[in-house]
């Protein structure tokens, strides 16, 4: 029975775990959910200010405020850092501008459920062919099945084709962005690797953003975005880069496996995006192929 107990606590926590072990996988699983709420009820919200300023434009002004929140609160020692934690600090920006701006623009152009459902099949797939064979290699083709049972909503396709090359956009970005936290986390100290990353991916969004901000840019447009800049990125981004501390990549990826569910759940309450019978299927099926993929990973 202990070896049973090691075995399950070490496939959620960090090797070498001591006694308080479900202490801090309970604590991380308290961060994923808040985690996954906080991204996909901030997403639906943001709809007026992607109205306004543009999808790039609202992001660029998101990522800005997050990064400028967190720089004050952290005060990261610039000069101290080594080669090796600038360039993680440099790739996980430059993955976070990339996943973030595409999600963005993917959900202003296709329903909020879809875009996360594609997104999904990033880090499925990268996990599939490179991390594992046989009947693990059918779980991308399932998250697939289900993306198709999600455009459909029972009398007509409701995907637009920018709107998903850009959710296949985020999903690249998504599976770059789970293993460079996981390497930050380890380089920096406290929350300083996710504050100085996210000044790169603020100054990554720049090009793409400041344009399109420029056309509706106020006062009132400053606060919003800053309220928002709370909810995505900078709350989700500080309490998954607290839970991959506490545990183990694989752990984290099955619980991730929630968040079309909450996708959807958030589309219907704040965007009135109600699914059809085959989509709620089909959202059924991207969450087992994600939890299938990550249980079959530790088979």
């Amino acid at each position: 029975m202990a070896e049973t107990e090691t075995t399950a606590d070490s496939a959620w926590s960090e090797p070498g775990a001591t006694d308080d072990t479900n202490g801090r996988v309970t604590l991380a699983i308290v961060f994923c959910l808040l985690s996954m709420s906080s991204v996909q009820f901030g997403a639906a919200l943001s709809k007026p200010a992607m109205e306004s300023v543009g999808a790039f434009g609202a992001t660029w002004l998101r990522l800005s405020w997050a990064a400028a929140f967190l720089l004050i609160l952290v005060r990261p020692p610039f000069l101290r850092y080594t080669r090796a934690q600038w360039i993680s600090a440099l790739s996980l920006g430059a993955t976070m501008a990339v996943m973030t701006l595409c999600f963005f623009a993917a959900i202003a152009r296709i329903p909020l459920g879809l875009a996360v459902a594609i997104e999904f099949l990033g880090p499925l797939t990268v996990a599939a062919v490179f991390g594992g064979r046989g009947w693990r290699l059918l779980c991308p083709v399932i998250a697939a099945a289900g993306v198709l049972c999600l455009s459909w909503d029972g009398s007509s396709w409701v995907a637009d084709t920018r709107g998903l090359l850009f959710a296949f956009g985020a999903a690249i970005g998504w599976a770059g962005y789970i293993i460079l936290m996981k390497q930050a986390g380890q380089r920096f100290k406290g929350l300083e690797g996710l504050a100085v990353s996210l000044l790169f991916a603020a100054l990554f969004a720049t090009p793409f953003g400041l344009s399109q901000a420029q056309s509706g840019f106020s006062f009132d447009m400053l606060l919003m975005t800053a309220g928002l800049a709370i909810l995505v990125p900078l709350l989700p981004y500080a309490l998954e880069f607290m839970a991959l501390r506490r545990m183990q990549p694989s752990a984290f990826g099955i619980l991730m496996s929630l968040e079309p569910a909450i996708g959807a759940v958030a589309g219907f309450i704040v965007l009135g995006q109600a699914l059809s019978l085959n989509q709620i299927f089909g959202v059924a099926l991207v969450m087992l192929a994600s939890a299938a993929g990550t249980l079959l990973a530790k088979a």
